[in-house]
């Protein structure tokens, strides 16, 4: 049973929610071979795994995850917070790539 399968593909598509371009995400991926994306709080390692196979016809080997805490801010006199976010850090197989600059 393939992974697709477990994860209905409706879910799978709305589990990434965009590629982080970044000074950071620039040089892991260069280093590492791994790829950042921004994804949906309660998305779990498979359903990344599934999602970007399915999306970018690519083989995963692994995927970390990172929460991130929304930063504090401060409006006069009221206290507010930015929204918490995860990322995916994204390790791909020896020679599968993603470029997201074809497209454009």
């Amino acid at each position: 049973m393939s992974t697709t399968m477990k994860h209905s593909e409706e879910r799978l598509m709305k589990v990434l929610l965009a590629p982080v371009i970044s000074e950071k995400a620039t040089m892991v991926a260069e280093k590492n071979e791994q790829v950042v994306f921004l994804v949906m709080p309660d998305a779990t390692k498979p359903e990344i795994k599934a999602a970007v196979e399915l999306l970018f016809k690519v083989q995963v080997e692994s995927v970390q995850v990172a929460n991130r805490l929304g930063k504090q801010k401060r409006t006069g006199k009221f206290n507010g917070r930015r929204n918490h976010t995860k990322r995916a850090f994204v390790c791909l197989k020896p020679g599968q790539e993603i470029n997201f600059t074809e497209g454009a």
